[in-house]
């Protein structure tokens, strides 16, 4: 018989007195309140621990919140994951935690058929290795030892669930679709039909990802005849998220937006953060779609915090980077977009994550391209080409999009032209790229009826581009002597700040008001507006956009014959043509140092 103060449960044992843990003999390494959380819900399991019980007794005398428990309690399940059973651990929503021993319990976050909670491992064995690699985030090694653990027979079917992930975390979601539909069918055998619906979920994710949307609904229906009734559980959540995503596909952003709102009610009445977070933030991307700008932008950036914060798997993660990135890029919200870059750098360092997916790939080449120096956003959104032909072919064109942006910024405009068509045969709209593109080789006609082509549809992304491409458009349209449609357009993108409150859009704004007031002859106000659009690129921290407002700036400031104000411009874009590395920068500016050159030499004449 054990003595008082040690127990053992699976492949652990716990010894209060000597204060160790241990796995199949081996030693594991847990944060003192982890092990007072462990030994508390041990010594108590007969009954649930409440919330307040928990927290005075590991925190006496401090005030501390329910965050800081929530930690503590994934800390813990993370532990009983490398033995196989985290499912063991339960929270019970709005009182407390409880651990059941005896039999496997609905648990929060993963669960496992009857009889395989204490499946016993010797030391040393491929899965416990496995479930070690995956605890540590360790995702190669995981993946090569559950392959192993696979031939000898060792695998309860949640391991195929982490086998998935780590194969999902590794950039190869196409070999987890074989894994996932095996835990659907292991689970449905076992009677777990509700704990089948998660990798049902997961399987429509990784499809719809894929671009494969029959696919994709499929498994979203399979997941539904899964949970049946149980509308108030944790896959029930993932069920609308997921739902909420397919819908955006199907350019159905009314009936998305409902579904993500669900979502979010289901994680926040479970106090389940990764339901909560993803609900949230695609509650918050339809918003944008829908022009609720400044909800919208609220909820994702808590979203990413939330999840960012909690014991999150990196997929999840991913998705909340991603996401709020891809809304900050059809904005052109750059500087948010950086901030929340350099915060998911870091957390991907702190989860194993060396090898990113082809679109946060892609996210990143746009910031650099906005940021940084256009060789190396070239050099990242190409690597992005090649893993997205392997994780998210459907975000191809979108690619591709960038790349012509990168060559426009660089003047390489036959490049340009060859990804920007590629874009467009991938599906994609290059839009508005490809208008100023024309603009450059005076196609002015053609970038406005293609622009205004731009503006029909119901799809998210061309929901969420539509300030981008208006205040494009108003631009052209100026420069085609469409006077009266650039300044209906302009009204549009004045009579509604709420909804375009970037700084982008309102110096693109800008930049289509002096276009339209020097046509009108109204060189001063042209002026004026040139300069409010160099700060907004200013503020955003968009070097090559401020550049081209600034050339706009001096050539005009040449024509009033304010030579000294023309040469302050001029010089600030030399510095900038050098930082990024842009010909089209150098070239336009040499052209524009001949132009006051000459203004120069008529003035002494």
């Amino acid at each position: 018989m054990l003595p008082m103060g040690v127990y053992c449960f699976g492949d652990f044992e716990l010894n209060e007195e000597s204060r160790a843990l241990r796995l199949a003999g081996r030693e594991v390494e847990a944060q003192p309140l982890v092990f007072d959380f462990l030994a508390m819900l041990l010594r108590n399991q007969e009954r649930a621990l409440s919330k307040d019980e928990l927290l005075e007794t590991l925190w006496p005398g401090v005030t501390v919140t329910e965050a800081s428990l929530q930690r503590v309690a994934s800390l813990a399940r993370s532990i009983l994951r490398q033995g196989g059973i985290e499912t063991a651990l339960r929270n019970l929503p709005r009182f407390g935690y409880r651990i059941y021993l005896d039999s496997p319990a609905a648990p929060e976050n993963k669960i496992v058929p009857a009889g395989e909670v204490s499946k016993p491992s010797s030391p040393g064995s491929p899965i416990l290795l496995a479930r070690a690699a995956v605890a540590a985030r360790k995702w190669r090694e995981a993946a090569a030892s559950f392959a192993e653990a696979d031939a000898t027979d060792e695998l309860l079917t949640a391991d195929l669930e982490e086998w998935a992930l780590a194969l999902e975390c590794m950039g190869r979601p196409a070999e987890a679709i074989p894994l996932l539909a095996r835990a659907v069918t292991e689970y449905g055998v076992a009677g777990e039909r509700l704990r089948a619906a998660s990798p049902a979920i997961t399987l429509a994710m990784i499809h719809l990802e894929r671009g494969e949307l029959a696919a994709a609904n499929g498994w979203h229906k399979r997941a539904a005849q899964l949970i049946d009734g149980a509308t108030e559980s944790r896959e029930h959540g993932l069920w609308c998220w997921m739902g909420a995503r397919i819908k955006g596909a199907e350019a159905e952003p009314e009936h998305a937006l409902a579904l993500a709102e669900q979502a979010f009610e289901v994680g926040k009445q479970l106090e389940d953060p990764v339901v909560e977070s993803l609900g949230l933030i695609y509650r918050g991307f339809f918003k944008l779609c829908l022009g609720e700008t400044r909800s919208g932008q609220e909820d994702q950036d808590f979203a990413a915090a939330l999840g960012l914060s909690s014991d999150v798997d990196p997929i999840v993660g991913g998705i909340l980077y991603c996401n709020i990135l891809w809304a900050c890029r059809n904005f052109g919200d750059w500087a948010r977009a950086n901030q929340w870059t350099l915060s998911y750098e870091g957390w991907c360092r702190g989860h194993g994550l060396e090898e990113l997916t082809g679109s946060c790939r892609l996210h990143r080449a746009e910031v650099l391209g906005v940021h940084g120096t256009l060789k190396e956003a070239e050099t990242l959104v190409r690597a992005a080409l090649d893993q997205l032909a392997l994780d998210a072919p459907w975000a191809t064109g979108d690619a591709l999009r960038v790349l012509g942006d990168i060559h426009l910024a660089a003047g390489d405009f036959v490049e340009a032209e060859t990804a920007y068509r590629a874009s467009h045969a991938a599906g994609w709209d290059p839009q508005p790229g490809l208008a100023l593109l024309q603009l450059e080789q005076g196609q002015a006609e053609a970038a406005f009826s293609a622009l205004e082509r731009s503006l029909v549809g119901n799809r998210w992304p061309t929901l969420q581009r539509r300030g981008m491409v208006l205040a494009t458009l108003a631009k052209v349209a100026a420069r085609t002597d469409r006077l009266e449609r650039a300044k209906q357009v302009i009204a549009e993108l004045e009579s509604e700040p709420h909804r375009w409150p970037m700084a982008s859009i309102r110096a693109l704004t800008a930049e289509a008001k002096a276009e339209l007031f020097m046509r009108e002859d109204r060189l001063v106000e042209a002026a004026w507006e040139l300069q409010t659009a160099c700060s907004r690129w200013a503020e955003i921290g968009s070097p090559t956009s401020c550049a081209d407002a600034r050339l706009s700036l001096a050539a005009l400031l040449i024509r009033l014959g304010d030579r000294t104000g023309a040469e302050l411009e001029l010089g600030t874009v030399l510095a900038v043509a050098k930082k990024v590395d842009s010909p089209r920068l150098m070239r336009r500016y040499d052209e524009l140092k001949g132009l006051l050159a000459g203004a120069k030499r008529e003035a002494l004449g």
